[in-house]
């Protein structure tokens, strides 16, 4: 895992089967770290935070511990929430992350936008110092997924072997996921243009509140709502359609557009101080439970889960 000159960015992923496998792929990197005087965070699921405080025992305390159910439930959060929001906090070093997006209970809606992440990854640190070990549990994840790691990571290790990807193609994932949206059966919805602003809101939180979803987060729907179709008049030609509906215990909104979203990274970047807009697909990141992007020349679709109860 040696940074190059040209890019001091490193991205492996580690293919673990059992526990041994994974405390010996992380705990050395974690060491390593620590002895070179390197900031270094940990953002895996609970179970797996668990087994790493207890094998690094006092020094766990010098480690940023991270729970990747809460803070990565929307895949989109990761990038500006937690690994440069850790890497922007330590201005001038080099830090050290270990973040596991992808876990076997993730579902078939949450799945393409991990994967995407992954694939930014990529992207959004070109140039950085900064090295994030992405583990896999070959075990528990299907052939699909392991596929998808060998495309979005350079350099893959597997018992403590090290080898470069013969299969990197981080563009090539982000353009694979980057499919329509499945089709939502007796979704109600409803089109709006800069007058029916006001109405297209209060559309939707009164159906989200028919459907379900409390108070707490109808807010949450309500600011959501708010910046995608504001968006849509002001950059997706001036109307679009929401849809709304409820299924698998979230509520789903989706807002269409004639809007070209040309940049991938949109909505993962952390805002500058004093940056006067580009905030708005960032805040439905931050809001939203999960949210899925459909994007061509043609036109934009945004879709956001809310669960009903906040995790």
């Amino acid at each position: 895992m040696t940074a190059s000159a040209a890019d001091p960015f490193v991205h492996p992923a580690l293919f673990y089967r059992d526990q041994e496998t994974y405390l010996a792929g992380t705990v050395p990197f974690i060491g390593a770290g620590l002895s070179a005087g390197e900031p270094v965070a940990v953002a895996v699921p609970a179970a797996r935070l668990g087994l790493l405080r207890n094998a690094l025992g006092g020094r766990a305390d010098q480690v940023r511990l991270i729970d990747m159910e809460e803070a990565g439930r929307n895949p989109g959060r990761i990038i500006p929430g937690v690994l440069r929001a850790f890497a922007d906090a330590h201005p001038g070093k080099r830090v050290r992350i270990i973040g596991e997006p992808i876990w076997a209970a993730r579902d078939q809606d949450e799945y393409p936008a991990c994967v995407q992440h992954e694939a930014l990854i990529n992207h959004a640190f070109t140039g950085q110092r900064a090295t994030i070990l992405c583990p896999y549990d070959t075990s528990a994840l299907d052939e699909r997924v392991i596929a998808d790691a060998y495309a979005t990571h350079p350099v893959l290790i597997e018992d403590s072997a090290e080898r470069a990807s013969d299969g990197y193609a981080p563009d090539r994932v982000i353009a694979d996921y980057n499919r329509p949206l499945p089709h939502a059966p007796g979704a109600a919805a409803f089109s709006f243009d800069a007058e029916r602003l006001p109405d297209v809101r209060r559309f939707a939180t009164d159906r989200a509140a028919a459907l379900g979803l409390p108070r707490e987060r109808t807010d949450d729907l309500a600011l959501a709502v708010a910046e995608l179709t504001t968006n849509s008049v002001l950059h997706g030609g001036g109307t679009g359609t929401l849809r709304i509906w409820a299924a698998d215990g979230r509520i789903v909104c989706e807002v269409a557009d004639r809007g070209h979203l040309a940049d991938p990274l949109a909505g993962r970047r952390p805002a500058r101080p004093g940056q006067p807009g580009g905030r708005g697909l960032l805040l439905v990141n931050h809001v939203s439970d999960l949210v899925r992007l459909h994007a061509t020349e043609e036109g934009t679709t945004v879709r956001i889960h809310l669960t009903r109860r906040r995790p």
